[in-house]
C-alpha cells in the first residue's frame, strides 16, 4: 500500500470521534504556567500526572513506552520554545532540552518517564523563576548571588559580599531582602543546602564529608539545617532519594 492510500485508511479512521485530538488549550495552559514561573499550578499539574492522561493526544507509537517517549519529546521542545519567548536564554534552554531528552532515553518504564516530566517541568519552572527575578534585581543583588553560587563550598559572610560589593553591609542586607524576600544568611543556608540534596541524591559522599564541604561549623548543626529546610535528616533524604530516578 502507497503512502498516499495509507493516508487515506488513516484519515477515516481518525474522523471516528475516539481518534479526535482534544482541544490544545489543555497544553497551552501547561506550557504557559511553566513560562509565567507558576510553579504552584505546575506542581498541580505533575501531582495529578496529566502528563500520563494522553486520550486525545494522538497514538505516535503502537508501543506505549514509546510513544510516551515520543510525547516527552514534544512536550520538552514546547518548554523549550516557550521558556525562551519567555525570556529564558536560548543556549540555557536548548541545554536543558538536550539533557532531559537524553535522560529520558535510558528510561525503561512509564513511572520513570512520568517522573522525569515532572523533574524537568519543575526545573523549566524554577529557572522562569529566577529568570524573572534576575530581570528586576539590582545590580548589587546580582553580584551577590553570582559570588555565593561560585563560592558555595566556602564559608561566606556578609562582610565578604559587603567587600565584593563595595556597599556597607548593612545597607547590602536591606537591599538583598528588598530584592529577593530573604536575608543573606538564610539565601545561602538555602543554596548550601540545595547543593547538598544533590551530593545526597548523586554522589556516595558521606554526610560529614558533605557538611565539611559545604563548611558547615559541624556535623550536627549540617543536620540541623538541613533538617529545618527540608523537614527530613539527610539520611533519611537519602535513602528516599538516593539516585531514585536512575
Amino acid at each position: 500500500m502507497s503512502i498516499s492510500q495509507d493516508w487515506i485508511t488513516n484519515e477515516l479512521k481518525d474522523t471516528e470521534p475516539e481518534a479526535l485530538h482534544r482541544s490544545p488549550s489543555v497544553e497551552y495552559s501547561f506550557y504557559n504556567a511553566v513560562r509565567a514561573g507558576d510553579m504552584e499550578a505546575v506542581n498541580k499539574n505533575c501531582e495529578e500526572d496529566s502528563f500520563l492522561h494522553l486520550k486525545g493526544t494522538g497514538i505516535l507509537s503502537k508501543n506505549p513506552l514509546t510513544n510516551l517517549k515520543y510525547h516527552f519529546v514534544v512536550t520538552t521542545a514546547m518548554l523549550t520554545r516557550y521558556c525562551i519567548d519567555g525570556g529564558l536564554e536560548p543556549e540555557q534552554a536548548y541545554r536543558l532540552s538536550d539533557f532531559y531528552i537524553l535522560k529520558m532515553d535510558s528510561c525503561t518504564t512509564v513511572r520513570q518517564i512520568a517522573d522525569l516530566h515532572h523533574i524537568m517541568a519543575r526545573d523549566f519552572t524554577g529557572k522562569m523563576i529566577l529568570q524573572k527575578k534576575s530581570s528586576i534585581l539590582s545590580r548589587p543583588v546580582m553580584q551577590c548571588v553570582d559570588y555565593i553560587y561560585g563560592h558555595i563550598k566556602e564559608r561566606i559572610t556578609i562582610q565578604d559580599l559587603s567587600e565584593h560589593t563595595g556597599l556597607s553591609p548593612s545597607y547590602l542586607s536591606r537591599v538583598f531582602k528588598q530584592n529577593l524576600g530573604v536575608s543573606i544568611s538564610d539565601y545561602i543556608r538555602e543554596k548550601k543546602i540545595e547543593k547538598a540534596t544533590h551530593l545526597l541524591r548523586y554522589s556516595d559522599k558521606a554526610v560529614v564529608d558533605i557538611a565539611n564541604y559545604l563548611n558547615f561549623s559541624s556535623q550536627s548543626h549540617f543536620i540541623q539545617i538541613f533538617e529545618n529546610f527540608t523537614g527530613l535528616t539527610p539520611k533519611k533524604y537519602r535513602d528516599k532519594y538516593y539516585k531514585s530516578m536512575w
